[in-house]
């Protein structure tokens, strides 16, 4: 069947995220590029925003791809950076300066209404910053084909998220031989719905997706993210839960799911990692009692959780819980240091602390406020700190359970570890990722596929999938611990929680390894190799679409 699909010859993939390190599409992107790569060799070419306006961008080695092609389009108003983007597999990157755009917008939004019924007329927040990069990212594809390729060439241009959607309805309207997918990522509407606190789950199948951007001043978003669903050539998302809510709240069913799989290029081997995770332990347990002031042991078990700051969607609120919770049970019987690894509206690194760090030795008095290793900018207003302080947690000598805020982006630089996300996985025994609203669900996925254990639940796509592997989520023991949680169980999953930890930090060592290898197993599983034939049936879809309206043109 694979041989009669249609396979593209140019691949164009859009998003912000592109060269862009802000959340999980990043990592879709960065590690299924390799994949591709392998396939059509520099025929796959990603579009990012120009976020750093010429200077140098950290994930981006600029070169000289397409000189004269660039010139073209820089004489049109648009100027495109090109180079390689640093990933395994260094894929074509073009990163576009779309500012020039804004003076055209209500031009732009007034099409969007005559062609598709596009509703800009709520807009706010970054949805023109976020269009104008659409619609020169949709402009660099329509100039880029016309200069180089032309009909000849089987050609599909994904974009990813409502951040794309505009780019994306303005090639199906001005170069309807471009075969057009869109994966939306997690709806707006839904995500909004579960962020502002409302049971989305319960009451899943009365909630209107129209009204709802009414009720939520949603309307912009949820109108251009409706219709490029109803528009493209196939319309994708990346899972089953997020598939059940583009049905009800888009109107409009997805034609593939498209989940979400690793390169496990981005984890050491053997040698490299054992002395990664040596390090990485090592520095984890230096903050802990530079910050705290406490004796904190060579064996503590390393917990963490991470991702994006959306506290209730994430689970954080409820990973908090669990190990204030922890802190009080008589049945720990080891020390445990639990870090919630999540950017924050952060100030600085803690001069305080990094001295200590500087000069070493073990410390036996607290800093001050001694949760967290960078000072906000609204330290009395943020939640994470706010929550501790609400359940009288301050990280006391005689508790078992230190609570760790890194409230900072993990490049390496941060002042404090100085240690990339990835690299700092290494030093992780456990993670925990108790998520209410997660359509996927990478972080759960990258913890597998470095050999750390994860409790994650059931309203996470990664949890959904790994319960129907033979084997897997029913036990940390197997790798991963999929938690049922509901609109209404939190404290139940906080008990759970707390209890699968406490339990884990009992095992033996023998157990303990069994139970890393396990998580590796099943990451294998998910690596993009097998989960890449759902894009290959999303791009056949999508160049049939287009194959009919070339006969017709």
């Amino acid at each position: 069947m694979d041989k009669q699909r249609l396979v593209p010859d140019y691949i164009f993939e859009s998003s912000w995220e592109v060269c862009n390190k802000v959340g999980g599409i990043y990592t879709v992107l960065s590690t299924r590029a390799d994949t591709l790569q392998k396939k059509l060799r520099d025929c796959i070419i990603f579009i990012g925003p120009d976020c750093w306006k010429g200077s140098i961008c950290p994930y981006f080695e600029e070169g000289n791809e397409f000189a004269p092609w660039r010139e073209a389009i820089c004489a049109q108003g648009l100027k495109v950076r090109a180079g390689r983007w640093l990933v395994p597999g260094r894929p074509i990157a073009l990163l576009v300066d779309y500012s020039s755009l804004f003076a055209r917008k209500d031009e732009f939004y007034g099409k969007m209404w005559e062609w598709y019924r596009v509703d800009s007329l709520h807009a706010y927040g970054d949805y023109d910053e976020s269009s104008m990069f659409s619609l020169a990212a949709g402009m660099v594809v329509e100039s880029f084909y016309h200069f180089y390729l032309g009909p000849k060439y089987k050609v599909v241009y994904h974009g990813n998220e409502w951040m794309t959607g505009m780019g994306l309805l303005y090639l199906r309207h001005q170069l309807p031989e471009v075969a057009t997918v869109f994966t939306t990522h997690a709806t707006s509407i839904g995500r909004s719905i579960a962020g502002n606190g409302k049971p989305l789950y319960e009451f899943f199948t009365a909630y209107n997706g129209d009204q709802m951007a009414g009720e939520l001043n949603m309307q912009s978003k949820h109108s251009i993210e409706k219709q490029t669903a109803m528009n493209v050539d196939c319309f994708t998302t990346v899972s089953e839960i997020t598939a059940r809510e583009c049905k009800q709240l888009l109107d409009k069913p997805v034609d593939v799911v498209l989940p979400n799989g690793f390169d496990n290029a981005f984890v050491p081997k053997a040698q490299d990692f054992k002395k990664k995770r040596a390090a990485a332990r090592k520095k984890l347990l230096n903050l802990a009692n530079a910050l705290t002031g406490s004796a904190v042991s060579e064996d503590a078990l390393i917990v963490s959780t991470s991702g994006r700051y959306e506290f209730r969607n994430k689970g954080i609120d409820v990973f908090i819980e669990s190990m204030v919770r922890l802190s009080r049970d008589p049945k720990l019987n080891r020390q445990v240091v639990a870090f919630i690894e999540v950017p924050a509206w952060v100030g600085g690194p803690r001069q305080d602390l990094q001295q200590r760090l500087l000069h070493g030795g073990n410390y036996t008095e607290p800093l001050s406020n001694p949760v967290v290793t960078h000072w906000l900018h609204d330290m009395g207003g943020d939640r994470v700190l706010t929550m501790l302080a609400s359940l009288g947690f301050r990280n006391e000598d005689s508790s078992k359970v230190k609570i760790i805020f890194v409230p900072c982006y993990l490049t390496g630089n941060d002042g404090i570890i100085n240690i990339s996300y990835y690299d700092l996985m290494t030093g992780n025994d456990l993670c925990v990722y108790p998520s209410y609203y997660e359509p996927w669900g990478y972080t759960p996925l990258e913890a597998v596929a470095f050999g750390v254990p994860c409790i994650t639940t059931d309203l996470a796509g990664f949890g959904r999938w790994a319960q129907t592997e033979e084997d897997f989520g029913e036990s940390l023991q197997s790798g991963v611990l999929v938690v049922h949680r509901t609109d209404t169980n939190y404290s139940i999953v906080a008990d759970t929680v707390k209890d699968a930890v406490r339990d884990y930090a009992a095992l033996a060592p023998n157990e303990v390894k069994a139970s890393r290898h396990n998580a590796v197993k099943l990451s294998r599983r998910a690596l993009w190799p097998k989960f890449i034939g759902f894009y290959y049936e999303a791009y056949d879809i999508a160049l049939r679409k287009a194959d009919g309206r070339k006969c017709a043109l």
